[in-house]
C-alpha cells in the first residue's frame, strides 16, 4: 500500500471536480504553483499521469478518471464524518439534503422550517435535482439524506429507505380549452390531445412512459420540461393536459383533473440514506419528522 499523504488527493480532488487549477488553488487557500507540485508529486508517487495539461483546459487522463471515481466519495465521506463530530459535540453542522425542485416546494419545506427551529446552529443544504440525479448524489456520499418519488431505479440496496407518503398523479387541463372534465376518457383517447409532461431524464417520465406501454400505447408528448410549475402554467393558458403529482396543486383555478378510465397506480415519497453511514442526531430527528 502506497504512503501517500491525504493532503495530496485532497488537491487531487478539488483539481478534478474544477477541471481547474487556478479554481482549486482558490478552494483551499493555497497558490496555484502548489497544487501544480501537490499533482506533480501524486503522479510520480502512483507513476501514472493523472491530467492531461494544456493551455486552455486541464481534463483528466483515463487513469485520473478511475482515481476520481474513489477519491470523490472518500473525501465526501470524511467530510461527512467532520461535519457529524461538529454538530455532536457544538450542536453545530450541517444537514445535506437531496431533493427535486416539486419536492421541496410543495412538501419540504414545512419540515425544513421546523427543523431549523429545532436546530438553528446547524446549516441545511438543499442539492435540487431530478429524483434520479438526487439517489446518484447519495451514492457518492455528496449528500446525507434524499426525498425522492419512487419507483427510482436509481435507489439501491446499500441505502435504507423510509415510506412518508403516498400520492396520487392526476391529468389536468384547462376546461376551456379541453372541455372533457366530466366524463371518464381512455389513455387512447387522451393520445388525441397535446400532453404535457416532465423530460425524460425524471423518475415521473419513466411512469408515465411505462404507463402507456402497458395498455399497448406509445406516448409522444407535445411538451417536454423540467419543472411541474411550469408545466401547471402552461396548462391553466390551455396549451395541453398536463401530467403532474396531486400535491403540486394547490388552487386548481381554470383547471380540471382530467378521470381516466384506466387505473393510475399510486406512488410513494421515500426518503433514503446510505446504511453503512450512521445518521447524525439531526438527520435522525428529520426523517423522524417526515414520517410522524
Amino acid at each position: 500500500m502506497l504512503d501517500i499523504n491525504y493532503e495530496l488527493y485532497k488537491v487531487f480532488y478539488h483539481v478534478a471536480k474544477a477541471l481547474s487549477f487556478s479554481d482549486a488553488a482558490e478552494a483551499l487557500f493555497i497558490s496555484q504553483s502548489a497544487v501544480s507540485q501537490s499533482i506533480k508529486t501524486l503522479e510520480k508517487r502512483l507513476n501514472h499521469p493523472l491530467f492531461i495539461r494544456s493551455t486552455k483546459k486541464v481534463s483528466l487522463t483515463k487513469e485520473g478518471e478511475l482515481l476520481y471515481k474513489h477519491i470523490e466519495p472518500a473525501i465526501n465521506l470524511i467530510s461527512r464524518g467532520e461535519n457529524q463530530l461538529s454538530e455532536d459535540s457544538e450542536s453545530s453542522g450541517q444537514l445535506r439534503i437531496g431533493a427535486s425542485d416539486t419536492i421541496c416546494r410543495y412538501y419540504l419545506v414545512p419540515f425544513l422550517k421546523k427543523f431549523h427551529k429545532q436546530f438553528p446552529d446547524i446549516h441545511i443544504k438543499v442539492s435540487n435535482g431530478t429524483s434520479l440525479q438526487c439517489a446518484r448524489l447519495l451514492e457518492k456520499n455528496e449528500v446525507d439524506i434524499i426525498v425522492t418519488n419512487s419507483p427510482n431505479i436509481a435507489i439501491n440496496n446499500m441505502m435504507q429507505i423510509i415510506s412518508v407518503k403516498d400520492f396520487k398523479d392526476v391529468f389536468i387541463a384547462n376546461t376551456n380549452a379541453f372541455p372533457i372534465e366530466n366524463d371518464k376518457i381512455t389513455l387512447k383517447e387522451l393520445q388525441l390531445y397535446p400532453i404535457l409532461m416532465l423530460e425524460k431524464r425524471s423518475t415521473t417520465s419513466t411512469f408515465l412512459h411505462n404507463l402507456f406501454l402497458e395498455n399497448s400505447l406509445d406516448l409522444v408528448p407535445s411538451i417536454e420540461l423540467s419543472s411541474n410549475d411550469l408545466l401547471i402554467d402552461l396548462a391553466k393558458i390551455g396549451l395541453g393536459v398536463a401530467f403532474v403529482p396531486d400535491f403540486c396543486i394547490k388552487d386548481l383555478d381554470d383547471l380540471s383533473i382530467i378521470n381516466i378510465k384506466e387505473n393510475i397506480p399510486s406512488r410513494t415519497l421515500v426518503a433514503a440514506y446510505k446504511k453503512e453511514i450512521p445518521l447524525s442526531k439531526a438527520g435522525k430527528y428529520f426523517i423522524d419528522s417526515l414520517t410522524e
